[in-house]
């Protein structure tokens, strides 16, 4: 089963476009399970956003995996180590995923998820 980890603008999404990402990302990739990284946890709960209490009630419900290392560096960890997906719109994150050959999947035009594999 694939692996899908999710950054912090990833829980945000859900709620700042009505795309439940559960169900998009799984008419892309098929049967996955959510990972977020422990530190993106902590970053929600500090994060000066209207939705960061249901972005955080919304990481809760999926596996939150230990990372040594914190921010992107923590999504970059949980992908390498799960073999996995990111689903972010970060650009710079992208960037830096993309270098390293971790597959991506982000919003498109405000309206639907795309995939990028490599």
């Amino acid at each position: 089963m694939q692996t899908v980890v999710l950054d912090t603008n990833a829980l945000l999404m859900p709620f700042e476009t009505k795309l439940n990402i559960d169900i998009e990302v799984r008419n892309l990739i098929g049967e996955c399970r959510f990972v977020v990284p422990g530190p993106i946890v902590g970053e929600l709960k500090r994060l000066d956003n209207k939705f960061s209490k249901v972005a955080l009630s919304l990481a809760r419900r999926y596996e939150v995996l230990k990372t040594e290392k914190t921010g992107d560096e923590a999504v970059i960890e949980a992908a390498l180590l799960t073999s996995g997906y990111v689903l972010t719109n970060d650009k710079e994150l992208r960037r830096k995923l993309r270098k390293l050959g971790v597959p991506l999947i982000y919003l498109r035009s405000g309206t639907h998820l795309v995939l990028e594999r490599f």
